[in-house]
């Protein structure tokens, strides 16, 4: 509505737009600066308290998510495209903020609703949720508010590692196995959590290339990182403008590497990128082929539609994550087909993360589409499908 006074509140300047609050109808902030300017904003009674991207504060425990339990409003909404991310956790965070009690208390949530469901499958407990939360939720997929979005093709390959790439995979694999399973022996499943998610963050670097580990530094055999060069190659000389995502900031400086060798245009977005606007900027304008991109940092907020193709170098827990990166150019004002590969080495954990992929994607639909779930806790059968060895000769 252009009769609309907006007030954005951002940089070092804004304290001198206090005084324009009051006459504002409507005043932008973020989470960070919540924070630091809650004497001013948590002091006011508001009509509506509206989160945009509202998975930023599912952590109860952040310092956001606190803060906005303190914001005195008359009417609460929170816009989000990915509900819960991890477990329904994540949405019952969300919930404790928007309707306060809907869901009961954290403990009683965990005992009554989560563990029923995502580690039994109890689907009375999964309808019980619905029916909760249902009256709350409005919501449109890009397919009924984008009629003419042009045509999404997802690519999952499989890349066979090479016979001295297999045998690093396989000695850290076989070490991290012995690991996880003497500390389970001796914690418990959720006491070794973080020697867990170490164990599988060496494996899964040992898929992407193998300079990503220590052992690893003097093999130059990489399948993965060759194969998105022959990628690239093709795809460079048809004109096609490209987004990588992985989740390893080394990994990019590689591909980066490899890239600059070849004289390519290429633009950078990671955490500690400055400048992110002027990167988005160069690409959308033309001036580069290829987007590196961290996942953690390009997942979200950005409009991207000069790409028509997008990898995802490493394949990442959580689908709802994914798909979060490849829209960054599958979304309106696209006018051309995009092509999604996923590149995925064959017979290892990568492989194994599909799998949880698609639990956790049967947990969310069962939750947004009225569907039943399937248990997806992380349990010993779990370990034991990340965990296995490479099949002889994959």
């Amino acid at each position: 509505m252009p009769d609309l006074k907006v007030l954005v509140l951002q940089g070092n300047d804004r304290k001198a737009l206090f005084d324009q609050i009051d006459a504002a109808h409507l005043v932008i902030s973020t989470y960070p600066l919540l924070h630091r300017d809650h004497d001013i904003l948590l002091s006011r009674d508001w009509e509506l308290a509206i989160l945009d991207e509202a998975q930023a504060v599912k952590n109860p425990a952040s310092t956001a998510a606190k803060r906005i339990r303190d914001i005195r409003a008359r009417m609460r909404l929170a816009l989000t495209g990915t509900p819960m991310e991890n477990t329904l956790t994540d949405l019952w965070a969300l919930f404790d903020w928007l309707v306060p009690g809907l869901l009961g208390d954290r403990r009683s949530f965990r005992t009554q609703v989560l563990l029923p469901i995502e580690k039994e499958g109890d689907a009375q407990a999964q309808a019980r949720l619905n029916r909760r939360i249902q009256p709350f939720i409005l919501r449109r997929t890009k397919d009924q508010v984008a009629l003419d979005l042009p045509e999404k093709t997802e690519i999952t390959e499989l890349i066979p590692l090479g016979a001295k790439q297999q045998a690093l995979y396989e000695t850290v694999r076989m070490a991290m196995d012995a690991r996880v399973r003497e500390a389970i022996a001796a914690r418990g499943l959720q006491g070794s959590q973080t020697t867990i998610l170490d164990a599988l963050l060496k494996m899964r670097q040992a898929c992407c290339d193998p300079s990503l580990l220590k052992d690893g530094a003097r093999l130059e055999e990489s399948a993965k990182r060759g194969r998105l060069m022959e990628m690239l190659e093709a795809l460079v000389q048809e004109g096609r403008k490209v987004l990588i995502f992985s989740q390893f900031v080394q990994m990019l400086r590689l591909i980066e590497t490899d890239i600059a060798s070849r004289g390519w245009s290429y633009e950078w977005l990671t955490g500690d990128t400055v400048d992110r606007d002027g990167a988005v900027t160069r690409f959308q304008s033309g001036s580069a082929q290829i987007f590196l991109i961290s996942l953690k940092a390009g997942g979200v907020g950005l409009t991207l539609t000069e790409a028509d193709t997008v990898i995802l170098y490493d394949p990442w827990w959580n689908p709802a994550v994914e798909r979060q990166a490849m829209d960054r150019a599958h979304r309106i004002g696209q006018t051309k087909a995009v092509f999604v590969y996923r590149l995925v080495a064959e017979g290892t954990v990568e492989e194994a993360i599909l799998s949880l992929q698609a639990r956790k994607q049967a947990l969310a639909d069962a939750l947004f589409d009225g569907g039943s779930a399937d248990p997806i806790g992380l349990d010993m059968d779990i370990i034991g499908e990340l965990f296995r060895p490479l099949a002889k000769g994959g």
